[in-house]
Order: C-alpha cells, then sequence, then structure tokens
C-alpha cells in the first residue's frame, strides 16, 4: 500500500528559464498577454450581450469561445505571475491535479468550439436558405451542452489517470503549468496506460473536431469559388485563411507535443510550444475571429461609445 502512495506533496515549476533577467521579461510579456486576453475576450462578451443583433448561432458560439478562452488563460498565467512576484515555484500535489483537469476540460471546449463554429459557417455559406432551419436554439444548445459534457468527461479521465500513479523524490518540472507530459516523465510507477489512452482516446478526441474542421473548410471552398464576383470570393478566402490560421496553430502544436511516444519530448522546447496555445492562441482568438467582423465592430464601438459619454 505505501509503495502505491504519492510520496511528494508539492511540485517546483520551474518555468520557462532560471535567468532573473529572462524571468522578468517574460512576466511583463506573461502580464501583458493575459491582460490583453481577458479585455478583448470580455469586450466580446459585453458587445454580443447588449447587441440584440447579435443573438444568433454565430455569435452564442463567439461568446463561448470568448468565456472559454478567458477561462484557458486563467488556468496557467496568473500561476505564473504570481510565483514570480512571491519568488515561489511550489505547487500543492492536489493543486497540480486541480490545474491539469481545467487544462484538459478548456483546451478539449477549445477543440468543440472550434469544430462548431466551422459547421456554423459552412451552414451559412453552402445553405443560406436552410440556415434557420438547421440552426435552431435548441440544436446550438444541445452542441454546445454535449461538448461541455464530453470535455469534463476526458479531463476527469486523464486526471484520475494521473491521481493514480506515484511521484518519488524528483518533484522538480522543468514547465511553468503542471502539463501532462512532464508529470508522466517524473512518475517513478507504470505510465504505459497513460500513454495509451493520450494516443488513442486523446487522439480521437482532438483529431475529430479537427477533421470536420477540414471537411468544413474544404466545402466552404467549393462554394465561394462558385460565387461569380472576384471581390467577394477573396474576402471569403481571406476570412476562411485566418481562420485556419489559428486552427492550425492551436491543433499543430498540441499534436507536435503529445502525440508522440515520451521519449521523444524535451524539456526546452516543449514549454515552448506550449505558450502557443495555452497563451497566444486565446489572445489572437478575439481580433481574429471578431474584430475582423463589422457588425461585432460595430458593437463594440457603441458600447465604447457609451462608456465614454457615461464617464
Amino acid at each position: 500500500m505505501r509503495a502505491n502512495q504519492s510520496r511528494v506533496s508539492e511540485f517546483l515549476l520551474l518555468g520557462l528559464s532560471r535567468q532573473p533577467q529572462q524571468q522578468r521579461l517574460l512576466f511583463l510579456l506573461f502580464l501583458t498577454m493575459y491582460l490583453a486576453t481577458v479585455l478583448g475576450n470580455l469586450l466580446i462578451l459585453l458587445a454580443i450581450s447588449v447587441d440584440s443583433r447579435l443573438h444568433i448561432p454565430m455569435y452564442f458560439f463567439l461568446c463561448n469561445l470568448s468565456f472559454v478562452d478567458t477561462c484557458f488563460s486563467s488556468t496557467t498565467v496568473p500561476k505564473v505571475l504570481a510565483n514570480h512576484v512571491l519568488g515561489s515555484q511550489t505547487i500543492s500535489f492536489s493543486g497540480c491535479l486541480t490545474q491539469m483537469y481545467f487544462l484538459f476540460e478548456f483546451a478539449d471546449m477549445d477543440n468543440f468550439l472550434l469544430a462548431v463554429m466551422a459547421y456554423d459557417r459552412f451552414v451559412a455559406v453552402c445553405h443560406p436558405l436552410h440556415y434557420s432551419a438547421k440552426m435552431t436554439p435548441q440544436l446550438c444548445a444541445l452542441l454546445v451542452t454535449g461538448s461541455w459534457v464530453t470535455a469534463s468527461l476526458n479531463a476527469l479521465l486523464h486526471t484520475l489517470l494521473m491521481a493514480r500513479l506515484s511521484f518519488c523524490t524528483d518533484n522538480a518540472i522543468p514547465h511553468f503549468f503542471c502539463d501532462v507530459t512532464p508529470l508522466l516523465k517524473l512518475s517513478c510507477s507504470d505510465t504505459h496506460l497513460n500513454e495509451v489512452m493520450i494516443l488513442t482516446e486523446g487522439a480521437l478526441i482532438m483529431i475529430t473536431p479537427f477533421v470536420c474542421i477540414l471537411a468544413s473548410y474544404v466545402l466552404i471552398t467549393c462554394a465561394v469559388l462558385r460565387i461569380p464576383s472576384t471581390q467577394g470570393r477573396w474576402k471569403a478566402f481571406s476570412t476562411c485563411g485566418s481562420h485556419l490560421a489559428v486552427v492550425s496553430l492551436f491543433y499543430g502544436t498540441i499534436i507536435a507535443v503529445y502525440f508522440n511516444p515520451l521519449s521523444s519530448h524535451s524539456s526546452e522546447k516543449d514549454p515552448v510550444a506550449t505558450v502557443m496555445y495555452t497563451v497566444v492562441t486565446p489572445m489572437l482568438n478575439p481580433f481574429i475571429y471578431s474584430l475582423r467582423n463589422r457588425d461585432l465592430k460595430g458593437a463594440l464601438q457603441k458600447v465604447i461609445g457609451r462608456k465614454t459619454c457615461s464617464s
């Protein structure tokens, strides 16, 4: 029984650098990106909630994405900032598992919502006359609820698999948050089941929505090519290109970090790659998905104008 119990009560998060000068620079960089993420996504939520013209499926999904992105970034960045200010690197064992659970959940939600939004655009572009009949409020609520349930169950599965492992003497995580890969490397138990589940069930959870996104955009592209106006085609392709850039950034880094054998992981490259999908992508989403949108720009200008007038 004692051999199966964790001997480590806390972990040390070593972060991205051990050089004091680089740490101060990273602190300012993380703080700036976090504030931009929270402000950008909260403005999107506020603009959509106050403008009744935006109460349609596309913006309903966008609201959920903005909320998830804010939570996703808040799972890791505040701990990084707090550790720098307090001069501490510790995180408790239970706190580490809790952080890992929410990371899995919000990463999965980002994954599902990107697929749902791609499907919504597919219906709008390829079946515009049937859009209202197909994208009903009931279906939208079902898609989002199903995403939350699936993401929660997947996160719970991987957290429980991690909780059963033993951690002996080494408790230093060469990362800025409790990521699954460095934790598996630290474990003195057999991690074969964890690795198999990541490469099978985890891959299925990530790759299925990715395939749906690609299929949606292929069909959208075919429909756009039939548009007679060159300007109309260019505008549609420009928007699709921006969406696909964020999708590629999000999925590319996740696949590179997680879906390969444990022995091939690098404690130097992996943390840098994870910054892209945990910090950079949530910051970029409000600009790429929202601020390029004319209706949303108008709603944001009204919100900012009201605040200016009241002050």
